[in-house]
């Protein structure tokens, strides 16, 4: 009977899902912060979106013939790849840098380890990990949303955009009659400033982040294409545990332990870091709880693994954007717990029925 039995790579679905099921029930809880990003963004949003997707698929089906494999493109996993490299990359990132980004993370994030199930890391956070080491200043140029920008283009207009950065997004009054993409500090870039002013005793105050609190729940602020509106996140978070996609686990470990570290520099000092409940809705942290970190394939199989993985993520993170150079260690949070999920996975078997586990 044991020819009968079939061993393949994660993720292992025990439920009557499909691996495509699945990944179809991640897209659509993706679906309301790709409605947010093109209400804020608008034809940037578009493109960066477009870019990224149609080069993750095209990209896996050129690995696919090249290594003579089977289409792989049904599991949708290309898709999700591309929605989240997508998210994670700023509006005004031109569609070459985007298609160069999904060809990492495609080729060298999932591909060469097999493809779907057999790679260590994210691949969209590899994607992302690429285009932050090779094209800085773009992945840190952030426009304001179309809400506060009313020059920029609506869907389908083609015009010529100019970079103006500010500090803080200009009055009606200041703003330029030629079409200009206004660029402006992002809430933990503002954060990361306040923070290293705190040895000076002057600068930028914690205050300044936490009273735009309403505006990142919403979406109105710079940043990232789809890490900007908490609210859409958090809609398709909640369709996800309602659908027992993902477990509430990893979501509940990594935004837990960032709301303990976070809570822990507030209360020391309330004034140079922002408040912990304003740390969960910026940048990349719901993204990364609810999308990221869920990756069944990258992620630890046992619960108390999950449990100690999501904490891992959630305190690097916070580590990073307090302490380190960096305003935001999402991605650098995933990918370092990528790493070590094998070592997780060791330490944490589950004992066998009437046995123990082996050494």
């Amino acid at each position: 009977m044991l020819h009968n039995i079939k061993v393949s790579h994660s993720p292992h679905i025990r439920k009557h899902h499909s691996t495509q099921s699945v990944m179809l029930d991640v897209i659509i809880g993706l679906l309301p912060a790709v409605a947010a990003s093109l209400i804020f963004f608008r034809a940037k949003a578009a493109i960066v979106l477009t870019s990224c997707i149609v080069s993750c698929v095209v990209f896996e089906a050129l690995c696919n013939l090249a290594r003579k494999k089977p289409n792989s493109l049904g599991d949708l996993s290309a898709v999700i790849t591309g929605i989240i490299l997508a998210f994670s990359l700023p509006p005004t990132m031109p569609a070459w840098a985007c298609v160069i980004g999904s060809g990492f993370a495609i080729i060298i994030g999932k591909m060469v380890f097999g493809g779907l199930g057999a790679n260590i890391f994210n691949p969209a956070m590899a994607g992302r990990c690429f285009l932050t080491a090779c094209f800085g200043a773009m992945m840190t140029t952030w426009t304001v949303p179309a809400t506060i920008d009313s020059q920029m283009p609506k869907m389908g207009e083609t015009q010529n955009w100019s970079i103006s950065t500010s500090a803080t997004p200009p009055s009606a009054s200041t703003v330029s009659p030629v079409p200009a993409a206004i660029t402006s500090a992002t809430p933990l870039a503002l954060s990361k400033e306040a923070i290293k002013s705190k040895a000076a005793g002057k600068g930028t105050s914690a205050e300044t982040v936490n009273n735009i609190f309403k505006y990142m729940v919403i979406g109105e602020k710079g940043g990232c294409l789809g890490e900007t509106s908490a609210i859409a996140l958090i809609i398709g978070g909640i369709y996800m545990l309602l659908r027992g996609t993902i477990s509430y686990i990893l979501p509940a470990a990594v935004l837990g332990s960032a709301f303990l570290c976070a809570s822990i520099g507030w209360l020391i000092d309330p004034q140079y870091y922002i408040a912990p409940w304003v740390h969960l809705v910026g940048g990349g942290l719901l993204i990364g709880a609810f999308f990221i970190a869920t990756d069944p394939v990258t992620a630890p199989l046992t619960k108390k693994g999950m449990w100690i993985f999501g904490a891992g993520v959630g305190a690097l993170t916070m580590l990073i954007r307090m302490v380190g150079e960096y305003p935001e260690g999402v991605m650098f949070a995933v990918l370092l717990m990528n790493a070590v999920t094998p070592l997780i996975d060791r330490f944490t078997k589950l004992t066998p029925t009437g046995g123990k586990v082996n050494a």
